[in-house]
């Protein structure tokens, strides 16, 4: 998924992060193994339990008289084992700390086959997490969610991804509900007491985590591709809302089957979009399970934006199917081999599929906001070993994902995309239906291409951090010639100045700006190295089209050469620029005086993901950087610059503009309107607004995106009356979401109050209680939301019904705040509601405030006096 903006990619972190309230855990023994699991589930909704009775074929590797496996919140009933055609009672032993059940047998389990059975009784909960219970239009649903370690809420299991079986499941559910699972419908027969009873078809060997039962009222809209049964499913009267995921879903497939060099081996795919889910969507196979944002659009509200993160969610999950389900990493250490591969290939089928979105700028935003993430002395390493529940939870994070994704595409530049595409195949074909390690990954990558890739891969992948690349560089015989160096990339300057041993493998490639060569390519593998590149007299852009994944050094004085014209730089290296500058910012090692001349070079460049990185970074300024004596002079500043590329790609939309163009449109008039605060901006938005509320189908619906937040900070009562009543009549995820998310952007306390308590109360679902960040990073609601958060802790918790998700709403949370008195407080309250597992991340995010009040220090009086002198008149305008 590529969200927007930095509020967006942290609402992404929690919805990746989901776990439960219990901390400890420990691994099975691993004397006993299972080979087949024969599941039945009797879901009653009036009682919100179900029954479940199991039968685990299961071979004994050494002689035991108790076989343990996990279980938590289940009651088991009755159990026993049946080995050689005798069956032994056993009896149950409980340890809901571990999370396991042991079952121990009167006489000794000799080596051999075994057969296990279980009858218990488990409870539909409202934790989104195990099979539990969801709403809507008055009707009930089941749903599954069982990543990382919640199969063993819904039924007793060997629940560790190394324990790959095959499934026979069936359930017994109402007249009116149908059930959708891995396997297909084999049989659906009448009964019992007026229900009815559905079983699948045996399903191929997989872990635990992957099983999937989801029952209810479900309407689906059917397709086929490469002779695979599609379908994508919702609750009634949204069916429709599935077409287009069901034809990106369709180019998906055709792609993944052609670059994979296996077809999807899974002989049908349901996609299925539910109405509580706390995760953005879930792999599971044959059988994967989305918010109802995630996959369903009205194409009449939906943005270009809405059908890129569509696109890539489906794209996302899709790869799975191969990368993760086919060939699943041996232990969660190494879930980066699943999310990060699959967060890296699924920008190909849709970039494929939707050249015009431009996804290649997308790629460099995703690999610059890796980087920040990883520019923290708390960052952790790629792989990082983790045993307890909350710990493998914390692992699904933008290191896994982002960090992951961005090394990969570094690595499939390095050793060519069919060098890497025959190495993925090799890495599959050798471990399908099986397991597999870090180690085989990088091994068949290594033999795929003749390189040491095998050395290059742990160095990004075994210790924390990113590198700084810094290069130096003169003319000799009409060539470019000079040192790389090397060191550790920190968000802090005191940090930078460290010393640190650290080294990576890293492909450096640099072009010569302007120039007409390709880039060249050295692998660096000491502190310093030398290069040479063809063509001399221009600067080196030292990250070609932003591929690595490192940060370098730039010449600031090149924005004062009149020479230097951004527009020709390739779209990709101008978005890499823009993170760059600002990383180098927060380092010290430039300043706010060089971002600046940096931002006046992209006076009347439309590239969307720069202004879109731009945006980002300018707003962080105006909320932390400018002093308010500054503020008129600083938004004068910003429409001085903007407004002449919101003037060239147009204030009125046409339909032969291009994605980038509404993305552009869109991103300036929210920059003009809420840090400019231009009136005509401001008036644009509001007029898009009222438009979109009278006739959707009328106006641009990516600038309908960026007008909501405007139009809501400068609206007032009526206006917010107005939104939240639309909440209530929204057809689709689009329209829902955009007037939830506009509550939280206006600026009248009384209004924000309104926003926070709404968001507690029950027209707001446990999976959006994130929303309450949303009012946080709102200036004018910081204050009064933070009280709100200590105040109201405990409402939250029961709310977010897990202690951990709650927690790593405040602790993310914390990171908004620049200054000492907020830093004192939110350290205070880390330590007051401390939660296993997370204690890195609220190191980190004590960091980041750390690092902003220090930033703030150093820079706000030299942006004062660029101010000034742009003020002056000496500023380009």
């Amino acid at each position: 998924m590529h969200p927007k903006g930095l509020m967006k990619k942290l609402l992404l972190l929690f919805a990746l992060m989901t776990a439960a309230t219990f901390c400890s855990a420990q691994r099975l023994p691993g004397n006993v193994v299972p080979d087949h699991y024969s599941l039945k589930f009797a879901p009653d909704f009036s009682s919100s339990t179900f029954q479940g009775d199991e039968t685990i074929d299961v071979r004994v590797l050494s002689a035991t008289d108790a076989i343990v496996l996990n279980a938590l919140e289940l009651e088991i009933k009755s159990a026993t084992v049946t080995v050689a055609g005798k069956e032994l009672t056993a009896s149950v032993t409980a340890d809901a700390e571990n999370e396991t059940v042991t079952l121990h047998v009167p006489s000794q389990l000799t080596v051999g086959s075994a057969t296990i059975h279980i009858g218990y009784t488990g409870r539909l909960n409202d934790k989104l997490r195990g099979l539990y219970r969801s709403e809507a239009n008055n009707r009930r649903y089941a749903v599954s969610q069982f990543e990382a370690v919640d199969a063993r809420v819904a039924f007793p299991s060997f629940d560790e991804p190394s324990y790959k079986a095959t499934f026979d499941i069936t359930t017994v559910v109402d007249q009116g509900d149908t059930a959708i699972s891995n396997g297909r419908i084999v049989s659906d027969e009448p009964g019992p007491a007026g229900k009815h009873t559905i079983k699948f078809s045996t399903t191929p060997k997989m872990s635990s985590y992957l099983v999937a039962l989801t029952v209810g009222d479900w309407k689906c809209i059917s397709g086929e591709q490469d002779g695979i049964a599609l379908r994508i499913c919702s609750v009634p009267g949204k069916e429709q809302q599935g077409a287009f995921a069901l034809e990106a879903t369709k180019a998906i497939l055709h792609f993944y089957n052609q670059y994979f060099g296996i077809k999807y081996p899974y002989g049908k795919l349901d996609q299925i979009a539910a109405p509580d889910f706390e995760a953005g969507a879930m792999e599971n196979t044959a059988a994967i399970v989305y918010r109802e944002s995630a996959l369903l659009l009205d194409p009449a509200k939906a943005s270009v934006n809405d059908q890129k993160e569509i696109s890539s969610v489906i794209a996302h999950e899709m790869a799975h199917q191969w990368f993760g389900d086919l060939v699943t990493m041996k232990w969660w250490n190494d879930i980066w081999l699943n999310e990060g591969f699959a967060t890296w290939m699924e920008s190909k089928p849709v970039a494929a599929w939707k050249p015009e979105w431009q996804i290649s700028q997308d790629d460099v935003l995703g690999s610059s906001s890796a980087l920040n993430t990883d520019s923290t002395q708390n960052t952790r390493p790629i792989r990082q070993q983790a045993e307890t529940r909350n710990e493998i939870n914390a692992l699904f994070d933008g290191i896994a994902y982002g960090k992951t994704a961005a090394v990969l595409r570094m690595l499939e530049g390095y050793i060519g995309p069919e060098v890497f595409r025959k190495g993925v195949n090799s890495y599959l074909e050798a471990h399908k239906y099986g397991n597999a390690t870090a180690e085989d990954f990088w091994g068949a990558m290594a033999k795929a291409s003749g390189r040491p890739i095998d050395k290059l891969m742990p160095t990004f992948v075994t210790q924390p951090g990113a590198a700084y690349i810094a290069l130096t560089d003169k003319c000799e015989n009409n060539e470019t010639v000079g040192t790389i160096t090397q060191q550790r990339f920190y968000s802090s300057p005191k940090l930078m100045q460290s010393t640190s041993d650290q080294l990576w493998q890293v492909p450096v490639c640099s072009n010569e700006i302007g120039g007409a060569g390709t880039a060249s390519c050295e692998l660096l593998t000491q502190k310093q190295q030398s290069f040479k590149l063809k063509g001399c007299g221009h600067g080196v852009m030292g990250n070609s089209k932003g591929s690595g994944y490192y940060r370098y050094s730039f010449d600031p004085a090149e924005y004062q050469s009149p020479n230097f014209k951004m527009e020709e730089l390739p779209e990709e290296d101008q978005v890499s620029l823009v993170g760059n500058e600002g990383a180098l910012l927060a380092a010290g090692v430039h300043h706010i005086q060089d971002f600046m001349a940096m931002t006046e070079k992209f006076r009347g460049v439309p590239t969307y993901g720069a202004v879109s990185e731009l945006a980002d970074h300018l707003t962080f300024a105006d909320r932390h950087l400018v002093s308010d004596q500054d503020r008129e002079q600083f938004r004068s500043w910003v429409r001085s610059v903007f407004k002449p590329t919101l003037e060239k790609v147009g204030t009125v939309s046409s339909k032969s503009d291009t994605p980038g163009q509404r993305n552009t449109r869109a991103t300036l008039v929210e920059l003009l309107g809420n840090v400019g605060e231009d009136p005509d901006a401001i008036a644009l938005a509001k007029q898009t607004v009222n438009a979109y509320m009278q006739d959707p189908a009328s106006v641009d619906t990516t600038l309908v995106d960026a007008s909501f937040p405007v139009a809501a900070a400068h609206g007032d009562a009526s206006l917010y009356d107005i939104f939240l009543a639309k909440t209530k009549q929204a057809s689709s995820p689009q329209d829902y979401y955009r007037y939830v998310h506009a509550l939280r952007d206006f600026r009248d306390p009384v209004l924000l109050k309104r926003t926070l308590e709404w968001t507690l109360g029950p027209e707001v679902r446990n999976q959006d209680l994130r929303g309450l960040v949303g009012v946080l990073s709102n200036p004018a609601g910081q204050q009064l939301t933070w009280d709100f958060i200590r105040q109201r802790w405990s409402d939250i918790q029961n709310k977010a019904g897990q202690s951990i998700v709650g927690a790593q709403l405040a602790y993310y949370a914390i990171g908004v705040f620049c200054d000492a008195e907020h830093a004192k407080e939110a350290q205070s309250f880390i330590d007051q509601h401390r939660v296993q597992g997370l204690d890195r991340i609220a190191r980190q995010q004590m960091e980041r405030v750390g690092q902003c009040i220090d930033l703030r220090q150093r820079e706000e009086p030299n942006l004062a006096r660029f101010l000034q002198k742009s003020g002056n008149g000496s500023g380009q305008h």
